[in-house]
């Protein structure tokens, strides 16, 4: 599976984007897709996960703001971001698991949020 993300970029506090993961060499409908994102000099940290279901989850400082959805026809998770804070600064990536416990990941997207 090969992961891209997408849709970052520079947005003023109480701002919006929407990212997307779309991947390539496998079809997402299987895999559990997560967001993470990482601030400097951090570790990545959890941001939203939906399942195969379409169930989602997400972590406390992001639930009501975010959401993460799947286009099961492109193929493609989106993460629509609403609301954003300075906080929300962060590289984010998307993952791929599977039941085997493969993991997958894209390449991250900057998003970067003004006051």
């Amino acid at each position: 599976v090969q992961l891209q993300a997408s849709g970052g970029g520079l947005v003023q506090a109480g701002g919006s984007l929407r990212l997307s993961c779309a991947a390539s060499g496998s079809n997402l409908d299987s895999y559990i897709i997560d967001w993470y994102r990482q601030f400097p000099g951090k570790q990545r940290e959890f941001v939203a996960s939906i399942f195969s279901n379409g169930r989602p989850a997400y972590a406390d400082a992001v639930k009501g703001r975010f959401a993460i959805s799947r286009d099961y026809a492109k193929n493609i998770v989106d993460l629509q971001m609403n609301n954003l804070k300075t906080a929300d600064t962060a590289v984010y990536y998307c993952n791929a698991g599977d039941s085997m416990g493969h993991n997958y990941w894209g390449q991250g997207t900057q998003v970067t949020v003004s006051s």
